[in-house]
């Protein structure tokens, strides 16, 4: 029987395992670097009792597989949300999507948006890249506002450099007539989006969901594994602590940069392909604040520069038990985010209280609060999102034939290198979907773009 060996308990790597265990396979087992399961989507129980995620998740689906695994994990122990969404920009809140929502602007920005609108040019199917479609589809004032400076927080790359095929479901894009529909009825529209409604667990974190989830097949994990070395002619890996381990086949979730540099005998196309794949870091600092905050808002985004997150999550308000003894009315916590990078260093000693003085001048603390925060959490992410660039696909053609001629397949957010189906449900399918692959030949329709729902 063959074997198969699958590196990472992420999301990738348990839907994998999840899949293989139903379908009655004996022959395979997990490795994972770390003590943790969860991957990117883990979550950490600080020393004052906060929960914080690895980011700001939240739990919608695209799968009927996927939610019939996430039901039973957590067995109905989770909250269900409407998202509240807000952008934070000229000293006011922008209703989420902004685009849809610029009657909120100060009437000169606002006049700027809607000349943008009024005088597009060009189709964005001929865009080059992100930066010009954006000019295409939301016109010079709505990118001056809003959608350049906040992808270039988000992504911390030249946005020209960027590809425009990633973008999906993930941007709202422009109705002209429904927005001038908005301003002159003042009203909002924020039900766009595949995530508007969302669960949370109870208890746990994000974290919570894989954790269930490996219970099932925790005998067949092995932790402290952190791969060294991958001899691809003899299908055999090393790790650091000496265990060697041989293989038919191979799923591997950690970054594909960093696999091709843990190979022997790769081809130098292949390893210069790799070399062109991009990513950012990011800097998780949780704030944990003794007191009561009355704010409905889910998250928050944050464009300008006078903070460096891009992005604000009211944790609290997704489940109660994020703050010590489930007592919101004497905690709140805020998760903020920050991307780092090459075009965009951080001062990573700085940054906690940058996080702090940047929640003051954007609304989100007072003074009288800072002196009462508590906890000052940091999680530092090497690889964050893996960028969409203009080249992206071109090198993901050279390196994943190779790959697959040798028996391994890499898959999950780092491992395909595919921001655009790299969210949690898509991660445990691609999972799923290369197990059924390995065992059965089906095809993959995550990660291959070609499929739908299942």
């Amino acid at each position: 029987m063959s074997s198969i060996l699958i590196i990472g308990a992420g999301p990738t790597g348990l839907g994998a395992a999840h899949r293989l265990r139903g379908l009655g396979l004996e022959n395979w087992h997990l490795f994972e670097s770390t003590e943790q399961i969860g991957g990117l989507s883990a979550s950490f129980v600080d020393d004052h009792g906060f929960t914080w995620d690895v980011g700001g998740h939240v739990l919608f689906s695209h799968y009927d597989y996927f939610d019939r695994v996430v039901e039973e994990a957590l067995d109905g122990a989770w909250y269900e949300h409407q998202r509240e969404c807000w952008v934070r920009i000229r000293e006011t809140w922008v209703p989420y999507p902004f685009q849809n929502n610029i009657r909120h602007l100060p009437p000169d920005a606002l006049e700027e948006c809607l000349a943008g609108l009024k005088g597009l040019a060009g189709s964005p199917s001929l865009a080059a890249n992100f930066r010009e479609w954006m000019d295409r589809v939301f016109g010079a004032g709505i990118v001056k506002h809003f959608m350049e400076p906040y992808n270039r927080k988000v992504w911390g790359v030249p946005l020209h450099e960027m590809s425009r095929e990633w973008i999906g479901e993930r941007v709202s894009v422009i109705d002209l007539a429904r927005i001038e529909k908005n301003i002159a009825e003042k009203t909002d529209d924020v039900n766009w989006g595949p995530n508007n409604t969302f669960k949370f667990p109870h208890k746990g974190g994000t974290g919570a969901i894989f954790s269930s989830i490996a219970t099932r097949f925790q005998d067949r994990i092995s932790f402290s594994h952190e791969l060294t070395e991958v001899n691809l002619a003899a299908r055999e890996l090393g790790f650091s602590n000496g265990r060697r381990e041989r293989y038919d086949s191979l799923i591997t979730t950690i970054p594909l940069d960093i696999f091709i540099g843990l190979c022997r005998d790769v081809p130098e196309s292949v390893r210069e392909a790799a070399s062109r794949l991009v990513h950012n870091s990011g800097l998780i600092v949780g704030i944990g604040v003794e007191g009561e905050r009355r704010d409905s808002k889910c998250w928050m985004y944050f464009p300008e520069d006078n903070c460096p997150f891009y992005r604000v999550t009211n944790f609290h308000n997704y489940s109660p038990w994020n703050v010590p003894n489930g007592d919101t009315s004497r905690f709140f916590s805020l998760m903020c985010e920050t991307t780092s990078s090459p075009h965009k260093p951080v001062n990573r000693a700085e940054i906690v209280e940058t996080t702090i003085q940047g929640l003051i001048n954007a609304g989100m603390l007072t003074e009288s609060e800072r002196e009462r925060i508590i906890s000052r959490y940091v999680i530092d992410i090497p690889y964050s999102y893996p960028v969409p660039t203009v080249g992206r696909d071109e090198a993901l053609a050279v390196i994943n034939p190779f790959l697959e001629s040798q028996g391994v397949y890499s898959r999950g957010r780092f491992g395909a290198w595919k921001y655009e189906v790299g969210n949690m449900d898509h991660s445990f399918m691609q999972g799923v979907e290369v197990a059924d692959r390995i065992l059965n030949g089906a095809d993959e329709p995550t990660v291959t773009g070609k499929g739908g729902d299942r």
